[in-house]
């Protein structure tokens, strides 16, 4: 996989890690009027290419899909199970990333130490949201839990699909924000109260919307298209890392033991993902 495969996967990867941190600031904010005007705002990253907006209504559905089902998907498990066993159902998408790569992607096939890292990740991944306590999953759950996890089904199949499509400007992807946060305000205007942020809030809004809501899609889109989704996919776990560790330096989370455990089954995961891998991208037999 290229050096730049790697940059672009590893700037994606880092902005998302700010979601969490902004999310907390913008708490008062309904979610899906969150959503929505994180990803207005999101598509203003590629305004300046606005006729590139215009695709097939078959390339909109999937950014659509991608952008506006996965978040639909995960703020209603929000609402119907803990947020912690829905978090973690959603950090399934690494996971599906790598290992649904052979059946989207012709000439990808997946080795032990793809799977390796998929799974260290995902143990890594599970320590950091739970915090090392059991989870109990109850049957009242079970909604929230499928939705949790038809969000990482989602996102895979989204960021997967547009690599085998290919063919479409990396700035199209203003135009699924464009859409999906009109949707997104739809829904809000249909299930939650009204609400007009405040001026305070105004500059965490715009700094979700053109960094985590936003430019990084655009990160992440030229980094599939480049790398090798098998490798990003394990890579991806670093996210929930990185985002525990922006929480506790700015104080509003604390490191324990446990983080560290998490911390070396994610880096060790996101090792053994590189480890062996041939050429430059290219997908290996």
């Amino acid at each position: 996989m290229s050096g730049r495969a790697y940059a672009l996967a590893l700037s994606a990867i880092g902005v998302w890690s700010s979601l969490a941190f902004l999310g907390l600031r913008l708490a008062s904010v309904p979610p899906f009027l969150l959503v929505g005007l994180a990803l207005l705002i999101g598509s203003g990253c590629s305004v300046h290419h606005f006729r590139q907006w215009r695709v097939s209504p078959k390339l909109l559905a999937l950014g659509v899909y991608g952008l506006f089902g996965y978040h639909l998907c995960f703020f209603l498990a929000l609402r119907l199970a803990p947020p912690v066993e829905a978090n973690l159902m959603n950090y399934l998408w690494p996971l599906f990333t790598v290992i649904f790569s052979p059946w989207i992607l012709p000439g990808y096939s997946l080795r032990p130490h793809h799977l390796g890292a998929a799974f260290l990740g995902m143990t890594g991944a599970a320590l950091i949201v739970t915090g090392g306590s059991f989870v109990s999953f109850r049957s009242e759950f079970l909604p929230g839990y499928l939705l949790g996890g038809g969000a990482a089904f989602i996102w895979a199949t989204y960021s997967l699909t547009t690599k085998r499509l290919g063919g479409f400007p990396n700035a199209a992807i203003g135009g699924f924000c464009f859409a999906s946060g009109v949707l997104s305000l739809l829904v809000h205007v249909l299930l939650e109260e009204p609400y007009i942020p405040t001026l305070g809030e105004l500059p965490s809004l715009v700094a979700l919307g053109l960094g985590p809501m936003g430019g990084a899609f655009f990160l992440w889109d030229g980094a599939l298209r480049q790398g090798d989704p098998r490798i990003i996919g394990s890579l991806a776990y670093l996210t929930p890392l990185l985002s525990t560790l922006l929480l506790t330096f700015s104080g509003r989370g604390e490191f324990t033991p446990i983080a560290a455990g998490a911390m070396g089954c994610i880096l060790g995961g996101a090792f053994l993902g590189t480890w062996g891998t041939r050429g430059k991208g290219a997908p290996s037999p």
